[in-house]
């Protein structure tokens, strides 16, 4: 079996552009992965297809190879869009392999010490809040513009089964929200990343106005990604203490300024979607830096990804998945959380665009909040080429 072709596909995913990545061999067998060009990785497309073209007649079956053959090639400038290529190309070989054997990918690993997943709601109101239009007109739900809207939500989270959600920081003005979003340079606050008293009481008003909706049992996150520094963090941290907390998940480069945020607050705190690879791992549980490790498997390739929770395990630390991205990644997350013995939560964004669910060929199934795995060979699902074709990138 020997690799002939790559190909990318690039799809309308209302927010986003949505990325595959198929690898083609001349047995017939083609993999697939998925892997995201939002948020500064412009040019991830070119990049893929760059190393992927190295791999011209190789066997896609020998991926321990592979992987080492291209960490070798990029080891100057290891990590970032380099580690994400990489990620997607051996992903894509894993599914040749397990496809080849029969098998589901977590089989080569070990195999999967679970059949069922719970999920939170990832994104919870944020895209409502930021995308009014295209929620009211092309996918049908109802925009978030007020607290009242956030109860709403927060019911509805509830009457379909999930039991935990997370959102962003979402303020509101009469008649119309916004993200905070300063740590991504957009809006107020960038770039100086000081947290003023109101970002913090609008903070408490959304996490006051879910937990009236969705009740109090259900478990709430609060992800702020690089939007403030440590003083900030620790604010936020101690006014989300009266609330059901599954995390407060924020990020920084610095694990001993993470382990000072932990250390003092009782509120749990989830980190680490953007350290790729075990080396950049180490010192954050070194440092005790987290309750929940969060891990990327699109970001870091299955096979290392696995490698980091088995480190994350030594120091007693639970994982869950960073899954921001399309329907393959939900299913590429949901083998990876299947598979490592300290597993937390799958996250999944449950709002998207209608033609969705049509990209897979074969859907996955959430019945009351908990994610169906497949026993299907491969992720057990590839791409519909004539859907991805019929909804292009804008």
């Amino acid at each position: 079996m020997r690799i002939t072709h790559i190909e990318d596909f690039h799809v309308d995913g209302g927010w986003q552009s949505l990325s595959f990545l198929k690898i083609g061999c001349d047995e017939g067998l083609s993999g697939w992965a998925e892997f995201n060009e939002s948020k500064g990785r412009r040019g991830l497309s070119d990049l893929i297809r760059s190393l992927g073209q190295t791999l011209a007649g190789q066997d896609p079956r020998d991926v321990g190879r592979i992987e080492a053959l291209l960490y070798a090639t990029t080891r100057p400038t290891a990590g970032g869009l380099q580690a994400h290529a990489i990620a997607a190309i051996v992903n894509a070989c894993l599914d040749i392999k397990a496809k080849a054997l029969g098998v589901p990918v977590y089989d080569l690993f070990g195999g999967a010490v679970r059949d069922r997943l719970p999920v939170y709601w990832s994104h919870c109101g944020t895209y409502r809040a930021s995308h009014p239009d295209l929620f009211e007109k092309v996918i049908g739900k109802p925009a978030l513009r007020s607290l009242d809207d956030v109860r709403q939500l927060g019911r509805e989270v509830a009457a379909k089964g999930y039991r935990a959600l997370k959102t962003n920081i979402i303020l509101f003005d009469p008649g119309t929200a916004r993200v905070h979003r300063a740590g991504f340079g957009t809006g107020p606050g960038h770039p100086q990343l000081n947290l003023d008293g109101a970002v913090l009481d609008g903070i408490k008003d959304l996490f006051g106005a879910f937990t009236e909706g969705a009740g109090e049992k259900t478990e709430l996150m609060l992800d702020l990604n690089f939007n403030f520094r440590p003083a900030g963090l620790r604010r936020i941290a101690h006014a989300l203490e009266p609330y059901n907390m599954g995390w407060m998940e924020a990020d920084l480069y610095n694990p001993a300024a993470l382990a000072a945020v932990r250390n003092g607050t009782t509120t749990p705190i989830g980190s680490l979607e953007a350290v790729l690879g075990r080396k950049a791992l180490l010192p954050y549980l070194e440092h005790q830096s987290v309750d929940v490790a969060i891990m990327d498997v699109q970001w870091n390739g299955f096979a290392e990804a696995f490698k980091m929770a088995a480190l994350a395990e030594t120091y007693d630390v639970n994982v869950a998945s960073h899954n921001s991205s399309g329907p393959l990644s939900n299913v590429v997350s949901s083998q990876f959380c299947a598979l490592i013995p300290n597993f937390r939560i799958l996250e999944i964004d449950v709002d998207h665009v209608p033609w969705l669910p049509d990209l897979l060929t074969h859907p996955y199934t959430i019945e009351n909040g908990e994610f169906v795995l497949s026993r299907r060979p491969g992720w057990g699902t590839e791409i519909n080429e004539d859907v991805a074709r019929a909804h292009p990138a804008r």
